[in-house]
């Protein structure tokens, strides 16, 4: 007979090997799709739709979708906000600390705004404590229509594109006119004749498809096992399932933008670092949340809607904030997104 104690190791080790497959089978996955993409002759728009927009918001999809399979709401919505609360609060406080952050003004006026309203819009839908079919595909529509409108090319007598314009673009559905053209283009390069260098460039093909087999087989498993084991710490220690994934499973996930934050911080690339963080927040309410949802619809529960949606939104302004205020993140403005996520931790774990 194995004690209890050992079996509960067994399944914390489980747990971490998920954990482990999950971020580094992302990692590979998406280096050997976008290698492939390139020998392809795959356009770098086509490449930004489908993997660098993704990127590292890949374990998030793939326990996301693993959960909603499960109908466990609760990891799904905590996995999700506290992604978001994790991204802002801890990774950019983390990476201000090390190095001010530069900004930029389109990085509020477009990207930081877009975020805030999706942040504001979950919040809104939430709020009868379910996330419909309908809702999660208006999140995915404002995905397709925002990737398509970061590619868009800005005529020099209109300024800069901006929220205001963003949502002009959604309501309109100019992205489907946009779509359309990128297909006829990318349809156009792929008929015509390859090159010498391209013919060169294909060689290896088939070891970057192993690659890529590989990558997809271990975040598949990986995210099968993080959620699993996670629902089964939840239920072991009488924890609810958004609480979870509000702080487990929100954490591990976020590691890949952790690295990718911090990397660039120290090396002095604060767009970069903040352009993550921010890019991922959208993705991860708009595809991850709008996929997830549209498998099977959501619960969601009452401490989403009471603490941790309005603190997305509260330190998502936060951030816009210090953002707007010299166009720098300050190493202590940094210490004060790291103070306003223990304080949330605090407060979500005496709620429980």
């Amino acid at each position: 007979m194995i004690p209890y104690s050992f079996m509960v190791l067994g399944n914390a080790a489980i747990l971490l090997a998920g954990l482990v497959l999950l971020v580094k089978g992302s990692d590979y996955f998406v280096k050997a799709a976008s290698t492939i993409a390139k020998k392809l002759g795959v356009s770098e728009f086509v490449i930004g739709l489908t993997l660098v927009a993704v990127g590292t918001s890949i374990p998030e999809l793939a326990s996301s979708i693993a959960a909603s399979l499960q109908q466990a709401s609760g990891i799904v919505i905590g996995n999700i906000v506290g992604s978001n609360i994790a991204n802002i609060a801890l990774i950019v406080g983390l990476a201000a600390t090390l190095s001010p952050i530069k900004t930029a003004h389109e990085m509020l006026k477009r990207d930081g705004y877009i975020m805030l309203f999706a942040a504001l819009l979950f919040f809104a839908f939430a709020f009868n404590e379910a996330l419909s079919r309908l809702e999660a595909a208006v999140f995915v529509l404002l995905y397709v229509a925002y990737v398509f409108f970061l590619f868009e090319e800005i005529p020099t007598n209109k300024g800069r594109f901006y929220f205001k314009e963003f949502i002009t673009y959604f309501v309109k559905f100019e992205y489907l006119n946009s779509m359309k053209q990128k297909i006829n283009s990318a349809s156009r390069n792929r008929n015509s004749d390859l090159s010498e260098e391209q013919v060169q460039a294909r060689k290896g093909l088939g070891r970057d498809v192993l690659t890529l087999v590989a990558g997809s087989a271990a975040v598949i498993l990986g995210a099968r096992y993080f959620v699993e084991q996670s629902i089964f710490f939840a239920q072991l220690l009488e924890i609810p399932d958004t609480v979870i994934g509000t702080t487990l499973v929100a954490v591990g996930t976020s590691l890949p933008e952790l690295m990718v934050t911090v990397s660039a911080a120290r090396n002095g690339y604060g767009s970069i670092a903040l352009g993550n963080v921010i890019g991922s927040n959208i993705t991860n309410i708009f595809l991850i949340l709008g996929v997830s949802g549209l498998l099977f619809p959501i619960t969601v529960e009452e401490i989403s809607i009471f603490l941790t949606a309005p603190f997305m939104i509260f330190i998502s302004t936060v951030l816009l904030v210090f953002i707007a205020t010299g166009w720098e993140i300050k190493r202590w403005e940094g210490a004060v997104l790291i103070f306003f996520y223990a304080v949330f931790l605090v407060v979500l774990l005496q709620m429980t």
